[in-house]
């Protein structure tokens, strides 16, 4: 499914859209810790707080996800005159999402979820919040802002509802409609099994729980019956698309013209929180840039692969899918690239935001052996990450004269890239990668052979240097010779 026109869309025309987010606006606080002991006042876990972090969370994340993947997010909601007011207009201000929709109201507090976890295990969650259908001036403001964005131009509409009172029945009607007159796409993300106040949108992303109680059956996650349902949910609601998200079975849409299924395709499933907002923003983002809803229901679902390996709530970043996306190419067959300085550069900065291990090393990499493999995988343990700088063929010409390299750039690279322990190949022109590394700043600089770690071009940009031994018997150079030494007695 992956081709040109979905890498181009994601190098050049995502950043373009401009996306409203509309619904029930949240903050998820974490309170991580470790869990040593039980407490003698009751039989419970005593957790030590290590840390203390923030995100966006209900309709938010839906945001996050948007200004993920690099589009122009506004975001139309209701929060309370509070200090979590203030912790989510610093979050969403730092991922440059326009929040000049989002209604301050001193008849509510801001809706909070507080979890406290003891090392990888959720120990406890708090709720704080008050439900209730929009008051009238809010209703007001929020249809003032929505309407100045429509005149302004946008290309889609996400409604996120988790029935806390902002999605109301009158208030979406009126959305779709004056959404559909101005040729805008409108995706919902359900909660409920009153799905009347939804009809006419364009695309609706029910998981299989949230579809069973909209039909009012109880039916098992297959094919057949997921199909059925839906069908029958968007006669009956007048929705267009439906598109289910299956968990482990992946997700499937089914309009009146077709049904698509598209297979899962997350390695490691770590958290499932979020996972539907992701699926719901990149939908829609797609479909609003003009690709078909096959390539959107394939992409939503890579996206939702790379979120549910990662803990607590996690937007999806446009680096990060294009990487996985470009990575699919190749095992389909079709055109490979590397990843550009920019694309490399933003994706680490992702890594390193996350809190994950990044580990470079360099190199020609030219005809690739049993020794490089090892050395790589090697350096692969030392952490989560592992960034291949490639010599181009003009470095590699400099370096070791114009008979090489025998295997062209792009075909080098492909070659890496087909490894396991390797998450991304990035081309260098130069004799060294000293900019690369300065770009990257990776956590572990590695590199082979004899070399002392403060001879080590760039080692000032990482955080450290490991010096790892070849392989004994394998080089580029032997190989080479030998089957120079066979042609030349006319073995070959």
């Amino acid at each position: 499914m992956a081709d040109i026109e979905v890498t181009t869309f994601l190098t050049k025309k995502i950043q373009k859209l401009k996306i409203a987010v509309i619904g029930d606006v949240m903050l998820d606080r974490y309170f991580d810790g470790e869990v040593k002991r039980i407490s003698p006042e009751a039989p419970v876990p005593v957790t030590r707080i290590k840390n203390i972090r923030s995100v966006l969370g209900g309709a938010a994340n839906v945001a996050a996800n948007l200004a993920g993947l690099q589009c122009d997010v506004y975001m139309g909601g209701v929060t309370g005159i509070d200090d979590n007011r203030k912790l989510i207009e610093q979050l969403m201000k730092k991922q440059g999402i326009d929040y000049s929709g989002l209604v301050k109201s001193k008849n509510r507090k801001t809706i909070t979820k507080m979890r406290i976890t003891g090392g990888a295990q959720q120990m406890l969650r708090m709720d704080f919040e008050e439900t209730g259908e929009l008051l009238p001036f809010e209703i007001k403001a929020l249809q003032k802002w929505f309407l100045k964005l429509l005149s302004k131009g946008i290309n889609g509409v996400v409604i996120s509802d988790y029935a806390k009172g902002v999605c109301a029945t009158k208030f979406i009607q009126w959305v779709i409609d004056v959404a559909h007159k101005a040729k805008v796409f409108v995706l919902i993300d359900p909660k409920g099994s009153d799905w009347h106040k939804y009809r006419g949108c364009d695309f609706i992303t029910p998981n299989v729980k949230e579809i069973n109680e909209a039909v009012g059956e109880d039916c098992p996650n297959e094919d057949k019956e997921i199909v059925r349902m839906a069908h029958f949910a968007a006669k009956h609601y007048g929705i267009k698309n439906i598109v289910v998200t299956r968990s482990e079975k992946g997700i499937t849409l089914v309009s009146k013209q077709k049904v698509i299924h598209n297979p899962a395709t997350a390695m490691e499933v770590f958290d499932v929180s979020g996972a539907g907002d992701t699926v719901a923003a990149t939908l829609l983002a797609i479909v609003a840039g003009g690709l078909p809803v096959e390539k959107a229901v394939f992409i939503a679902n890579r996206a939702a692969g790379i979120v549910v390996a990662k803990a607590g709530t996690y937007p999806i970043h446009r680096d990060e899918l294009l990487k996985d996306i470009l990575e699919e190419e190749r095992r389909s067959g079709r055109g490979y690239r590397t990843l550009s300085w920019e694309e490399i550069g933003s994706l680490a900065a992702t890594w390193h935001a996350c809190g994950e291990t990044i580990v470079f090393t360099n190199g020609c990499f030219d005809l690739l052996h049993v020794g490089h493999v090892t050395y790589l995988e090697k350096a692969k343990s030392l952490g989560k990450h592992l960034i291949i700088g490639l010599n181009s063929d003009k470095s590699v010409r400099r370096l070791k004269g114009e008979t090489r390299p025998l295997v062209h750039e792009l075909d080098r690279a492909r070659v890496l890239s087909a490894l396991g322990c390797v998450d991304a190949v990035v081309l260098f022109e130069e004799d060294t990668p000293t900019k690369l590394i300065k770009l990257i700043k990776p956590d572990i600089l590695v590199k082979g052979g004899d070399y002392k770690a403060n001879e080590l071009a760039g080692r000032q940009y990482a955080g450290k240097v490991k010096i790892l031994q070849y392989e004994d018997g394998y080089s580029t150079t032997g190989v080479v010779q030998k089957i120079a030494h066979l042609a030349k007695e006319g073995k070959l």
